[in-house]
Formats: C-alpha cells, sequence, structure tokens
C-alpha cells in the first residue's frame, strides 16, 4: 500500500480496478482547510490521462508491473507477433493492447512487454530508435537560418517533422516518447 503522501513521478497504483501511473504530481497546502495532493494520472491499459485529488493520507495499492525484453517479429494484419528470445516463446497481441506504441518500431527490434499480475497490456518501446528516411521533399539551399521543418516518412510508416536538409534514405534518431527528430545516424 502507499499513501497519496507518498507519491512520485513514475508510481503505478491501482485506483478503482484500473492501474495508473503518476505523470505529475503537487502537494496542495491551502490556507484554509486540509492539505490535498493534485495529480495527474495516466491509466496504462487505456493511454488516458486523468486528473485527480486525494488526501495525503489515502492509501491505495501499489501496482507491480512486469517488464520482459522481447523481440517484435511480424505483424499478419490483425495480431502482432513477438517472442522471447531466452525460451523462444511467441505471443500475439493485437491493435487495442499496442495502441500507437509500434509507430517507431521495426521488425526484429526488442521491446519491452508489460503485464500486470499475468495479464499483457502494452510494450514499451526502446527510448531511441534509428530509421531511415523513404520519402519526404527536397530542402533548399541557404533556407535553414529559419530552423524550418519539413515532414518526413520513416521506414515505420510514421511521419516525422525534420529539418530541410535530411535528404532521403539518410537515417536519423527519434525519441519514441515525443515522436521528435534527434540527429543524424
Amino acid at each position: 500500500m502507499i499513501s497519496a503522501g507518498e507519491f512520485r513521478n513514475g508510481v503505478t497504483i491501482e485506483y478503482e480496478g484500473e492501474i495508473y501511473t503518476v505523470i505529475e504530481f503537487q502537494h496542495v497546502k491551502p490556507g484554509k482547510g486540509a492539505a490535498f495532493v493534485r495529480t495527474k494520472l495516466r491509466n496504462l491499459k487505456t493511454g488516458t490521462t486523468i486528473e485527480k485529488t486525494f488526501r495525503p493520507t489515502e492509501k491505495m495499492p501499489k501496482a507491480h508491473i512486469e517488464r520482459k525484453d522481447m523481440q517484435y517479429l511480424y505483424s499478419d494484419g490483425e495480431l502482432f507477433h513477438f517472442m522471447d528470445v531466452e525460451t523462444y516463446d511467441q505471443i500475439a497481441l493485437n491493435k487495442e493492447q499496442l495502441g500507437d506504441s509500434l509507430t517507431f518500431v521495426k521488425e526484429n527490434d526488442m521491446v519491452k512487454i508489460l503485464s500486470h499480475k499475468g495479464i499483457v497490456f502494452g510494450i514499451e518501446p526502446p527510448l531511441f530508435v534509428e530509421l531511415e528516411i523513404i520519402e519526404t521533399e527536397p530542402g533548399f539551399k541557404g533556407d535553414t537560418a529559419t530552423g524550418a521543418t519539413k515532414p518526413a516518412t520513416v521506414e515505420t510508416g510514421a511521419i516525422v517533422q525534420v529539418p530541410l536538409f535530411i535528404e532521403i534514405g539518410e537515417k536519423i534518431k527519434i525519441d519514441t516518447r515525443t515522436g521528435e527528430y534527434l540527429s543524424r545516424v
């Protein structure tokens, strides 16, 4: 059990039958009345975010999330197949379980499978990936002083905003949490 007064960013809790992770928290001590904890929570199964206030003494169970390294093998249209590289066990997840977490993951990449009490509910892609640009408009010489960007399609089909000097065939590094271009590779 964890009390609301002990919340920190990244803590996972069970609340109203769902699993949430604390994104933001703030201890508030108003001039009148009792103190409270204002939080922003993300539902790990659905990805939705809610804002909730708790009394600092309110207790709730801490959720233990298991993370297991697995390799993304392939998609057959409806299901996405993953394999444990140690035991060679395979599991298949559907689009609802994954959401958009596979946006920057290509076949044979390693991901972390997330489960709670043996029930798989999602994946965590690597924090940074290196992908090749397969489609973008040509840049213009001398047009880089403004820091302007253009859309570019990477090999997984995702669209990323990149600087004007990036060309087709180049590999770039992307932050999977924000979907932002970081650098050339």
